[in-house]
């Protein structure tokens, strides 16, 4: 967007809507939520692109530095970054071509495919890393006690939604 508007968009939706509908409580919230997505899913496509990754992938280089072998079965990556196992298929099919990653045999389990991170994966998603950090992954305006705030928050409404039990 090129320049901001002079008045708020969802404020005069949420506006109109409790005019004509009803409360406008919970769809001004989810609009605003899904606009923030966009807001930081540009800024981080932004901070990512020049080190020629999406945030998938670098959500997967990062799974894998977090690994305690630096390797996972690719079952494992798709329940953990929570993903169909075709997208993860598409995932490590890309940070293999780019030489970021590589799949191994499992050492007792010929059925499971490990995949690693190569020494150029790990330079990679540090390099990517110092990026988006730099920006705050996108998340401005917000002190770090307001932060704090969104991530309770937002887990009440992923545990509801079933995302996790614990």
């Amino acid at each position: 967007m090129n320049r901001p508007l002079s008045f708020d968009p969802i404020a005069r939706a949420a506006q109109l809507w409790e005019d004509r509908i009803g409360p406008a409580d919970t769809m001004a919230a989810v609009t605003g939520l899904m606009r923030v997505q966009q807001i930081v899913q540009s800024a981080v496509d932004g901070a990512l692109k020049g080190h020629g990754l999406t945030f998938a992938r670098y959500e997967a280089l990062v799974l894998l530095t977090f690994a305690k072998k630096t390797n996972l079965p690719m079952r494992v990556m798709g329940e953990r970054l929570q993903l169909h196992p075709t997208s993860v298929t598409n995932i490590v099919d890309r940070l293999e071509r780019d030489g970021l990653v590589k799949r191994v045999p499992h050492p007792t389990d010929r059925r499971t495919t490990l995949v690693e991170i190569t020494d150029d994966g790990r330079q990679r998603r540090e390099e990517a890393t110092k990026a988006v950090t730099s920006i705050d992954f996108g998340l401005v305006g917000l002190t770090e006690k307001q932060t704090e705030q969104l991530i309770e928050l937002l887990t009440k409404v992923r545990k509801a939604a079933g995302d996790f039990t614990s």
